[in-house]
């Protein structure tokens, strides 16, 4: 049997909505929850950086340690009419919304963790805590945290790999802005007197490599707007995409290319082209040799499952410590399917 406890906490999360920059709502259960136990509970200012409608929730067991446990408060979708369904080997919502186990999994595993501690009188060493905002859309939660100098080491509660595995190492992302000025023109009377900016996106596009570039790299156009009318030339054309790889050198590479290919293309036609990009998120990769590492092997092993050390292209809480000196690893929670409708959790003893 699943322990009743946990079921609870997990099941009281899911409830809550709390997508990015709303979770106001999880934010005062998680503080409402931890008052029950001899903890220090703060609220960081992080809000006037990720405008969030709160901050992250800081929990110091003891003095805080060096290390810091982590788990996201914001969901990719919406989960305020989920329906969980508890089947024999898992916990499923109804179909009809997501069921929000990324990232409710990982704070319930984190505060039941707390009741245990203290209802067990389990002897531990001091840590950290924290509950972040923002993960899903930009890590502003992470990057902005508030915690002490003397935290070293992270582990983040968020994977969606099966318990047991742990990412080592994760790419990093580059976000882009494109936009393409042209001339607008009607396009019945005088289609000459225009420059068609969607066309001009459309030949440059052609020559991109979208997807997977290379095992270590991948470039997607995402989100593209374009023309204000069917009978007016389209004078301005703006995309968005994102570069990501593993290689610092590779991802800046690739979205120089694609620089290179627009204006290129925009001056055959006399056309303007703004470009912006930004890193969204580092690379990190974890030694072997390192603290962090090796101590994430000895408390899988410990409780009974194989150490899997994984890659990832996707970005969590991780990659904004590590990025801060704060080695981390994203542990493996099993939320299978994430932001998908048919998203669920095993049920594992």
């Amino acid at each position: 049997m699943i322990d009743q406890k946990l079921l609870n906490i997990f099941l009281d999360l899911i409830k809550l909505d709390g997508l990015s920059n709303q979770e106001k709502n999880v934010a005062l259960y998680v503080k409402n929850f931890l008052t029950k136990f001899p903890v220090k509970i703060s609220e960081d200012s992080s809000q006037s950086e990720t405008k969030s409608n709160t901050g992250n929730i800081i929990c110091e067991i003891g003095n805080g340690g060096d290390f810091l446990m982590v788990s996201h408060m914001d969901t990719a979708r919406s989960t305020l009419k989920v329906k969980p369904v508890l089947l024999d080997d898992r916990i499923t919502s109804d179909g009809t919304t997501v069921l929000g186990v990324d990232n409710r999994a990982g704070i319930a595993v984190l505060l039941y963790l707390v009741d245990q501690i203290f209802t067990q009188n389990i002897p531990i060493k001091n840590f950290t805590i924290a509950f972040t905002t923002c993960e899903e859309t930009t890590l502003f939660g992470s990057k902005h945290l508030s915690i002490k100098s003397k935290i070293k080491k992270g582990f983040i509660f968020d994977s969606g790999y099966r318990p047991g595995n742990f990412i080592f190492s994760a790419c990093g992302a580059i976000g882009f802005k494109i936009k393409v000025i042209g001339k607008a023109s009607h396009s019945g009377i005088a289609p000459e007197k225009g420059i068609n900016s969607l066309q001009i996106a459309a030949n440059a596009i052609s020559q991109l490599r979208l997807g997977r570039i290379d095992e270590e790299t991948t470039m997607n156009i995402g989100i593209m707007k374009s023309g204000s009318a069917v009978n007016v030339i389209p004078e301005s054309t703006e995309l968005e995409g994102e570069v990501r790889s593993f290689n610092l050198k590779n991802a800046d590479t690739n979205y120089k290319l694609l620089e290179k290919i627009f204006k290129s293309e925009a001056k055959k036609h006399k056309a303007k082209i703004e470009a912006e990009y930004f890193w969204d998120f580092m690379p990190y990769t974890i030694s072997s040799n390192s603290d962090v590492y090796k101590e994430t092997v000895i408390a899988i092993q410990k409780v009974g499952l194989k150490p899997t050390p994984t890659i990832s292209l996707g970005g969590s809480d991780a990659n904004s410590l590590n990025a801060r000196g704060i080695e981390s690893v994203n542990l493996g929670i099993g939320a299978q399917n994430p932001h998908s409708n048919d998203e669920f959790i095993f049920i594992e003893i």
